[in-house]
């Protein structure tokens, strides 16, 4: 017996002692809320505290859950962003616009669409935000509850203001803010070789597209400055002191936890404190349920082409989900489609429609031979983790913009959703699921690389988000920079400093000069007369 207890305080004194933290999540809903979930589940997992703050119109977010205890808000109306049937219609016109023949005015009218989009939701996230900060026996309830550090989704930030109120270290889940794609907050970012959201180019640009690179970018900060940032900084001027805003206070984060891997994304400058989990939500496959196995199963040596366009958009207008099912009728391969929509009537033998799809399981079977997708960012790496290529139907938002970093690699073909076709997409799906083609095995070389790494990404993502509780904060890894002017930060001060220098100095040359001259002359008169 006391054998068995020495064995038992030896163990005891080997296991080093956890202490859980308390996490304070502000989540955006839809796919995001589909990563963040991942984080939150870990966070559990390891024995932390985890309370989410979630609306009663939320779409994705549950009351409750076995991983954290949630805070509901109160709300009217969904946001945009929690609409399914609002982003339906977004896709509608979007797709409408862009059957316009005049590039111009299609380009022209897409801003527009996105310009409404972006105004109704912002608008509709900041009054959350006030609601939320004026709310003060709620507040005081969160001050009460003594979180370490707040972990939110900045593309949507009233999180990072609620994180500000409270004066609590602030970590961000984040690939994409207000005005688009984080890193360009954070870190240098050459326009020569980084492009700008919507701009559809590859980090190979010739003097055309850098030029429109420069549109794009000047497209962003009017995004930030006319449209995301204004409803923001209301609330700012409501309940922070003078010069406080959200830029700011979003550059202030102790940690970025960027969803990017640089096997998808273009290679760019970075900053220590942002730490890369790109695919941290990609997992090994698990059996897939009987039924849907033995469908599987049933294709043979044939295989099977994955097709969903995610959490966001469920279906597509009838006539487009026709010519996909008819092009999916002309393969030997079995086809699993995630369809929310009617019953195409030219759907084949071939293919089973299903309201959900474990996408993770079915891209890492062994019978999978492609991925007809969106062009999501959470599905392009469960993807490139599972070494499946990729047909890409990119269709709002960020999805042609991802799509051109697969085809880049030459791991999978872009389609164009306004001039789709049987025949051109049967052979897309034809030459991706061809062996002698380059695809297949492009994708495998990204899966490998992908995969050979000293961490998982998930790993490191919690590492770093203990590291913050455990620090109280990572201030030592965040750039001072946000707190400069910009006059300050590109150093033109210290270049009109030397410019006027310079001015001077050739002023007073110039007026030495002209003295000599004038003396000489006066010289030269005394001697001729």
């Amino acid at each position: 017996m006391l054998c068995l207890q020495a064995v038992l305080l030896l163990v005891l004194w080997a296991v080093p002692e956890s202490e859980g933290g308390r996490v304070l999540v502000y989540p955006v809903d839809g796919s995001h809320w589909v990563n963040m979930h991942v984080l939150v589940k870990e966070l559990h997992a390891r024995g932390h505290e985890v309370t989410v703050l979630r609306f009663s119109t939320s779409w994705y977010v549950k009351e409750h859950s076995p991983y954290y205890t949630s805070i509901t808000i109160q709300q009217d109306t969904p946001q945009n962003l929690e609409s399914q049937e609002f982003m339906a219609g977004f896709l509608r016109r979007s797709i409408e616009i862009r059957k316009k023949k005049i590039p111009l005015l299609s380009s022209l009218g897409l801003h527009l669409n996105l310009f409404h989009l972006l105004d109704k939701d912002q608008k509709a996230v900041a009054r959350a935000a006030h609601t939320i900060l004026e709310d003060q026996v709620l507040i005081k309830r969160l001050k009460e509850a003594n979180f370490d550090l707040v972990l939110t989704d900045p593309v949507l930030p009233a999180g990072v203001l609620l994180a500000h109120y409270l004066q609590l270290p602030l970590v961000l889940n984040v690939r994409w803010i207000s005005s688009g794609e984080g890193h360009f907050a954070i870190a240098p970012s050459p326009l020569s070789y980084i492009p700008q959201l919507f701009s559809h180019f590859s980090d190979k640009m010739d003097f055309l597209q850098r030029l429109q690179n420069l549109f794009y970018h000047a497209l962003s900060l009017y995004i930030h400055q006319v449209i995301s940032n204004p409803p923001f900084q209301a609330v700012c001027d409501r309940f922070f002191p003078e010069g406080v805003d959200t830029l700011s206070i979003l550059l202030g984060a102790d940690l970025w936890l960027m969803r990017v891997d640089f096997v998808f994304e273009f290679p760019r400058p970075t900053m220590p404190n942002v730490v890369y989990m790109g695919g941290f939500q990609c997992r090994p496959a698990q059996p897939l349920p009987p039924e849907l196995e033995e469908f599987v199963q049933s294709s043979g040596e044939h295989g099977v082409v994955v097709m969903s366009l995610g959490t966001l958009l469920g279906g597509l207008q009838p006539q487009i989900s026709e010519i996909i099912a008819s092009a999916f009728a002309c393969l030997p391969q079995k086809v699993v489609w995630r369809h929310l929509a009617g019953r195409p009537s030219t759907l084949g033998n071939n293919t089973l429609l299903l309201d959900w799809l474990p996408q993770n399981d079915l891209l890492g079977h062994p019978k999978t031979r492609a991925f007809f997708t969106h062009g999501g960012t959470n599905g392009l790496y469960e993807a490139i983790y599972h070494g499946v290529p990729v047909v890409g139907l990119p269709l709002i938002l960020d999805q042609h913009d991802n799509m051109v970093r697969i085809e880049a690699r030459q791991a999978g073909i872009v389609l164009d959703v306004t001039t789709l076709e049987v025949d051109s997409l049967t052979q897309a799906l034809k030459d991706v699921l061809n062996e002698q083609k380059p695809y297949r095995e492009n994708m495998r070389r990204l899966s490998r690389l992908h995969r050979d790494r000293p961490i998982e990404p998930l790993d490191n993502a919690l590492f770093w988000l203990e590291f913050v509780m455990r620090n109280k904060g990572a201030a030592h890894l965040r750039s001072e920079s946000y707190r400069m002017p910009w006059y300050t930060y590109h150093n033109l001060d210290v270049l009109a400093l030397l410019l006027s220098l310079a001015a001077i100095l050739l002023l007073l040359m110039s007026a030495i000069c002209r003295c000599l001259f004038q003396r000489l002359c006066r010289k030269r008169k005394v001697k001729l007369q």
